[in-house]
Order: C-alpha cells, then structure tokens, then sequence
C-alpha cells in the first residue's frame, strides 16, 4: 500500500481551544500516524503519514471540521518523506517559532458547562470556574506561549486524580488537553470578605454576594479579566451611591442579565442582538432600554449596555439574586484601568465597595468588557476587548520591518505590525495618568515578548499631538532601541484603520471624531481624505468653528454657539440673544462666563469637527449641554431624534468645505425653523450632515466611502451618506472600533502605507 507524508503548519486560534486533541482524534479517525505540536508563536505543526488517500483527505478533513472555538486562517503544507512513525502523539510544546499565530481571546460559558454547574449530580455543581474545550478564560491567564498549562496562572493548581485521567483521555472531547480544566477538588476557590479585607464566615460565598447585592450594597466581583462592582439596578438608591462614590457623573453602567430571557425583560432584543449576545464573546450591547431597570443606570438616555452572564461564577451570582439582573461595572478608580488584583481592589476600592468576592487563580492580562451598538442596523465596536482581543487583523501585504503603534490619547489601544498582521491590543483606556500608561506598556511589551519581536528595527508610530503621553512610551523605545519615530495625523489613523480592516491600500474616508490635531495646528474632525500609497490629501472638512476656553468648550458646547454668534454681532447684540435662548444658564459662571467667552471667541482655536458641532447643536437645542464623558451631548442629541421627521433644509457648501455655522444663524435669527419639533430639527441636522459629506466625497471622485472616527457610530449620520452613495458604498468599520480604539491599528497600517514598514 502506497505510503505518504504531509507536515502541515497551522496558523489561526489554534492553542487552548482543543485543536490538538482534536487533530489526534481525526488522525486517528483515519488511521494516521505522526504527531500534533504546540510552537512558539502560537501556531501548531501537524505530521501526518500513513495510505496515500487517506493522508491526501486530512487537510479538507481539518478544515470542514474546525472544533468549535478554533479559527483556521493559514494551513502551509509541505510533502515530505514518511518517517515510520507507530502510531499518531500529541508531543510536548516546542519553543521554535515559525509562523505566528493566534493568541485566543476568553470564551464565554459554553451550554455544557452551564448545564452540569446547575446539576446537582456533577462533579462541578455549582463551581465558578468551570470550563472546557469550548469556553474559559484564554488571553486573561496566558503568560507566555506556547499554551500550555504550566505557562498560564492554572499552572498554580495541579491536576487532581479524576481531572488528571479526563485530561489524559483522548475521548473526552471537552477535557483531552485542555488546560484550563479543574474541579472543587483541585482548582480555584472563591471567597467573601468585608471592605477591610477581613473574610466572612459564610457557606456559601456566592449566594452570599447575591443576597448582599439584593439588600442594596455595592459588592466588589473579581471576575475573569478583572474586577467588576455590583449593584442591584433596579435600585435608586444603591446606584446613586455607586454613582458618589466612584464619582461617575452620568455615564451608563452595563447590566448583566442571567441569560437571554431575562436580558428581554431589561432592553428590546431582537433576533440580531440575541446571535450577538449569545455568541462566545458575550459582549455588552446597547439596546432600548425598558423599565424594569432604573433611570440612574444610563441617566438621560433611552438606551442601556446588556451582556449575558460569560463565567459560571458571575452565572451564579446573578441566579441568587431577586432581579436575576445587576450593575456590572468596571471596577477601578476614576480615570485608571480595570483593578485585576485582590490586593489591588482591597486598597483602591475601599470606600466603594462594601464587600469583596474573591478568587485565588490570578489574571495575568487584565481585560475589559467589550461594548458594541448597532448603526443603521450594522452591529459596530464601541470597545475592543474581552472576547475578541487578541484577533489580529491581516493586512493586504506583509510588513518589511516590525511595528509598535501607541495609539490614541483617549479609548487607547496600542498595536503592533509583523509579518501581514496588525495585532491591537485590549482596551486600555485614557492615557491621562502614569497608571494607565503602564498599562500600555505592559500590553504592548506582551506582544513583543510572545512574537519575539525585535526592536532594533522597527517602527514606532505615535500620533500628531505633541502633548499625548504616550510620546513618553515612544521615546522611551527610541532611545533603547534606536527605532525610527513616525508621527501619523489622528484622522489619517482613523481612515487607514478603515482602509486596513477591509484591505484596500488606496481610497477615501469621511473621519467624523471629536478631535483630532490637525496638520494646520487647528483641531479637526470633519474630514474628507484620500489615501493611497505613499500619502493622503485633505480634500473636504466642515468648516471652522471657534473654541472658546479650548477644552472648556468641548465640556460645555454652548460656549461654541456663543463663538459664533459672537463673530458675527457685537457683543451687547450677542449677550443679548444669549439670556434670550438660555445659553447662560447652561453655564456654571452663567452671564458672567458667557461674556468671557464672547471676548476669547476671536482668538480661539478652531475646529472642524462633527462632534463638537453636534455637541453645539445639542446645547442650542437645550437636549445636552455639558459633557461628562466622551460624546455625551451628541449621543444625547441622537436618541433624542429617534422618531424625527426630515425637514426641507440643506448646509451650503463653499467647493468642499460645508457650511455649518449658518445653522446657527438660521435657527437663532432669520425664523428658518420657526414652528418645527426640536426633534425634527435634530434629526434633519444630522441626517443633512451626512449627506453633506457624501457630497463632497462623490465630487471629489469617490465611489466607495470608509466611514470612521467615533462619530461614525451615529445612525442619522449614516443614513445620510447613504441616500447620496447607496448603502453598499457607504462602509464603516466592524472588526475594528471606528473611534480612537481603532487608532493605533491604523497607525500601524498607515506606516505600510508611507513605505516605512
């Protein structure tokens, strides 16, 4: 009988997932022999030998039956000489690296697990850290690659007798290999304690929590990226204390629902919210809200974050509680990342929360939830993270020389760039303090210690902004390793992203951001760009619009609708109309602020950006009139429009540059809507802006648009681009967030782009 050999190289999430136990099996489905080996990149080598047919139906075979939480991307197969293996082996991880691949993300709870935590008959009734080939922790325990239970922080709870022989056994389909596998016997455990740090004596920990959340305090949860606090939401009061005591203003909090019956009784879930909810990653998505949920959970707004219980611990948490339902929110002090330590959370958190539920397994790579909504009915990222980070995204071509991006300031992620992929980082969050700066660094250093990354030759990309404190991190890497420094303009990251998720190397976005340091020393936002290889051109923005007090403009808009009143009249006629329409009582220096920013109006920084005429809009319409976190008063001005007419207005256009300050005089002093629903006028505004921008595109020789920056999540937006363009040439980003998370990949491919990498 013919004889035949194959070694295949398989890239893709092919560690920790039950890739190799299931090779074993197909292989030996087949009557194969050879070997199955963990590499250092995170890719797997495959040695198969054996009858000529039935090595040549193993590749086909591999592909058409991936186990379920596995992703094939590249299979390279070479034919070599059989080597007389016996019989077919899962080898011990080798270190040699060869193609890189892909490090998985965390899975959620799987209906297996669930199904035997609940079953008192099951060895692992009612244990929190359940898990299996289909779900778990992954990227949160990993400490370096290849995976393998003694290079994650399982490696601290030795196998017992039972788990060991289901880890052994080649049938069990769930346990062979896995690594993340335990019992109540063997692996983490879960504990209670005061806000002192002082454990409480309770049977049952968990139930303990539950009824705790259920009387009104706020609990402390580690759970499996890093720590959440708890609340009942159906609670005024507990969120309102939650809220002082975090000292979180009025941004949402997420609920976390039991399962997709009860997210139903929370928010409207259709058949499309219900796949992403349900699916492995178990995202946070925004949804109309109902009202079982309190107002003080997302104040202001008709919408609410839902995400089903992901581990079997939060599972349940929730199972024990009243509501079946509860705040879940980030914990970690104002401003820094998510707390993933006990010790950490006892100190940082004290005076938040009242008690603490605990585990002993460590989180090696702390992670946030990830947030997606939908835009004009397309589910987008608000926030990359659990669940989905670590996926890279392949770029059109490979890089020459390896990248480090550091991203934005705001909703940072870092990336790095090496062979044909842009690898973001998790979440990281708002460089404004040293603490989540380390955070950066501690990610990004992650990725060149896993791909082996040499720095002596690579790329580090940083944005425009000569104020950002990530240029720290990016001197800090120049100066050690004599990498070459790029500086690349925020909204040309913001279309490169664009262009790189659907990998195109030449075309032209519509960046529609807050703000962004322009090449002109102006803030922009509202652009129309073109990039290909080797550069970009600016060939459309809105106009100008006058800043007063700079960043005291983008926390109260109102400040910009007085700017531009104030350029145009004098400033008795200007303070006059400003007591008229209320805009003093907008502020909190009321008359007496508004007559200063009338005097810094003239010498202002200026600004194109969507966001903050939108804010300005927002105010004018008394919908939102300050922010106190990113994007309040336009996302406000958004929901506010939900039912609104069109009304027969367009912005004036002078070549590609949009007029939008003469919405201002229009509605203000020449009576244009006089009569019409505020609703009406919001959603016209909007919807016109779009199509406004459309317009310059089209003109400019576009046939294809790639909509990106945080503004690109507005539906009214949207719907606008597409009544010039059509739907299927009016593209936004969905593997990436189209705001400031998606920078740093962009930063990464647009280096490619310039030739640099």
């Amino acid at each position: 009988m013919p004889k035949k050999a194959l070694r295949l190289r398989v890239a893709g999430i092919v560690q920790g997932v039950g890739f190799r136990p299931h090779v074993f099996r197909l292989a030996r489905r087949l009557g194969l022999s050879g070997y199955v080996v963990n590499l250092g990149g995170s890719e797997v080598e495959i040695w198969v030998e054996g009858d000529e047919k039935a090595v040549n139906l193993f590749p086909a075979a591999l592909r058409s039956e991936t186990p379920r939480s596995a992703e094939i991307e590249e299979i390279v197969i070479e034919e070599v000489n059989p080597a007389g293996f016996m019989n077919f082996e899962i080898r011990k991880s080798g270190r040699e690296l060869t193609k890189i691949s892909m490090i998985p993300p965390d899975f959620g709870m799987c209906d297996d697990c669930k199904r035997e935590i609940l079953d008192p008959t099951s060895r692992w009734y009612r244990y929190p850290f359940h898990s299996c080939a289909w779900c778990g922790p992954r990227f949160t325990i990993i400490r370096s690659i290849p995976y393998d239970r003694e290079n994650t922080s399982m490696a601290a709870f030795p196998l017992c007798r039972r788990c060991r022989e289901e880890y052994s056994d080649p049938h069990n389909t769930r346990r062979f290999h896995i690594q993340g596998i335990s019992c109540p016997e063997c692996g983490p455990q879960v504990y209670l304690v005061g806000s002192d740090g002082s454990p409480l004596r309770v049977k049952d920990p968990i139930l303990e929590a539950a009824k705790l959340i259920d009387e009104g305090f706020i609990v402390a949860v580690k759970g499996i990226g890093g720590f959440h606090l708890a609340a009942r939401a159906s609670d005024d009061r507990a969120l309102r204390e939650l809220r002082r005591r975090k000292r979180r203003g009025r941004k949402p909090f997420a609920v976390m629902a039991l399962d997709i019956e009860t997210a139903r009784r929370v928010a409207v879930v259709d058949s499309q919210a219900e796949q992403i909810l349900l699916s492995p990653a178990r995202p946070i998505l925004i949804l109309p809200r109902r009202d079982v949920v309190s107002p003080e959970v997302a104040p202001g707004l008709k919408t609410v974050g839902v995400m089903l219980a992901y581990t079997p611990l939060h599972y349940l948490l929730l199972a024990g509680t009243e509501d079946r339902f509860a705040v879940m929110t980030s914990g970690n002090e104002s401003g820094e990342p998510i707390i993933k330590d006990n010790e950490e959370a006892l100190e940082k958190l004290r005076g938040v929360a009242d008690y603490f539920l605990l585990h002993n397994r460590e989180i090696v790579n702390r992670v946030d939830d990830s947030v997606l909504r939908f835009a004009d009915g397309e589910p987008v990222f608000l926030r990359r993270s659990r669940g989905y980070a670590p996926r890279w995204l392949r770029a059109p071509r490979g890089f020459k020389r390896p990248v480090v991006a550091l991203g934005a300031m705001l909703n940072n992620t870092g990336a790095v760039g090496l062979q044909e992929y842009v690898v973001p980082t998790q979440h990281i969050g708002d460089l404004e303090n040293i603490e989540t700066l380390n955070f950066l660094r501690e990610a990004l250093y992650f990725f060149i210690r896993t791909y082996a990354m040499s720095l002596r030759d690579a790329v580090i990309v940083v944005d425009k902004h000569p104020g950002f404190l990530n240029r720290v991190l990016a001197r800090e890497l120049v100066e050690e390793y004599g990498a070459e420094l790029l500086e690349v303009q925020h909204h040309v990251a913001h279309v490169g992203a664009a262009l790189l998720e659907y990998k195109v190397r030449e075309g032209f976005g519509i960046a529609i951001d807050g703000v962004g340091y322009g090449d002109d020393g102006a803030i922009w936002g509202g652009e129309v760009m073109h990039l290909q290889e080797g550069g970009y051109s600016r060939v459309g923005a809105l106009e100008y619009l006058p800043m007063p007090g700079g960043d005291r403009s983008t926390i109260y808009p109102s400040r910009i609708v007085i700017g531009v009143l104030a350029e145009k009249l004098s400033v008795e006629e200007t303070l006059k109309l400003v007591a008229k329409l209320g805009l003093d009582r907008q502020l909190p220096g009321g008359m007496r602020e508004a007559s200063v920013a009338v005097a810094q109006s003239s010498r202002s920084i200026k600004c194109s950006s969507v966001g903050r005429f939108l804010d300005a809009v927002s105010a004018l319409l008394h919908v939102s009139w300050e922010r106190t976190y990113e994007g309040e008063p336009a996302i406000t001005l958004e929901e506010f429009s939900w039912g609104g007419r069109l009304l027969n207005y367009r912005f004036e256009r002078a070549g590609s540059i949009i007029h939008t300050k003469d919405f201002f005089f229009d509605y203000v002093l020449n009576g244009r809507f006089n009569g019409e629903r505020a609703q009406d006028v919001a959603y016209t505004v909007q919807f016109e802006l779009g199509r406004s921008l459309a317009e310059v595109a089209l003109e400019q020789g576009a046939r294809t648009v790639y909509v990106t920056g945080g503004a690109a999540v507005n539906s009214i937006l949207l719907k606008g681009m597409r009544s010039v363009m059509g739907k299927e040439n009016v593209l936004v980003q969905r593997k990436l967030p189209p705001g400031d998370g998606g920078v740093s990949a962009g930063q990464a491919y647009y280096a490619q782009l310039e030739g640099i990498a």
